[in-house]
């Protein structure tokens, strides 16, 4: 675990160090843990796009502990720019995303929906379950989205899209 003046010290490396330096802060705030969220979250709202993408990688070293912070910060932005890096980095997280992600499909939350279809076409195949399991929603609109989601993600999604719509036809379910 890394102290709050060093995750500072490496914010401001990942601001204005040479590359060299940016990517040793990279991994050091990656192994820093849930201590180093907030602040990385932080740097990638007000810094550029190289700050977001150094930071972005280490919020993907860090993981499942990123997710909410994440999703939050979405919400409370309408900075775009934040907002694609943001879903890079669920992507990155992979499975351990999903079902959040997928709490978004469901609240069809309009400023975030299309960032988090786009992470769990992504993700792929850990999202398939999940998705599958939101076409058994009450509401035909969120069943349509979680369709088209499964359409999308291509191979992964198609072949068991096309099974629960089959046996959804054959009153298997």
């Amino acid at each position: 675990m890394t102290d709050d003046t060093r995750i500072d010290e490496l914010i401001a490396d990942l601001r204005r160090g040479p590359l060299a330096v940016r990517r040793a802060a990279t991994a050091e705030l990656g192994a820093s843990g849930e201590a180093a969220v907030g602040p990385i979250i932080a740097a990638m709202l007000d810094g550029d796009n190289d700050i977001r993408w150094y930071a972005a990688r280490a919020l993907v070293q860090i993981g499942d502990a990123a997710v909410a912070p994440l999703l939050a910060a979405m919400r409370a932005g309408e900075d775009r720019d934040f907002r694609r890096y943001a879903m890079a980095t669920l992507t990155g997280i992979g499975e351990a995303a999903v079902e959040p992600l997928v709490g978004v499909i469901e609240s069809a939350d309009p400023d975030l929906q299309p960032f988090a279809a786009m992470a769990l076409c992504k993700i792929g195949e850990p999202a398939v379950e999940p998705l599958l399991r939101l076409m058994q929603h009450p509401d035909p609109k969120t069943q349509e989205r979680a369709a088209l989601l499964l359409c999308k993600m291509g191979e992964p999604g198609v072949g068991p899209l096309t099974e629960a719509l089959e046996a959804g036809r054959s009153g298997k379910r």
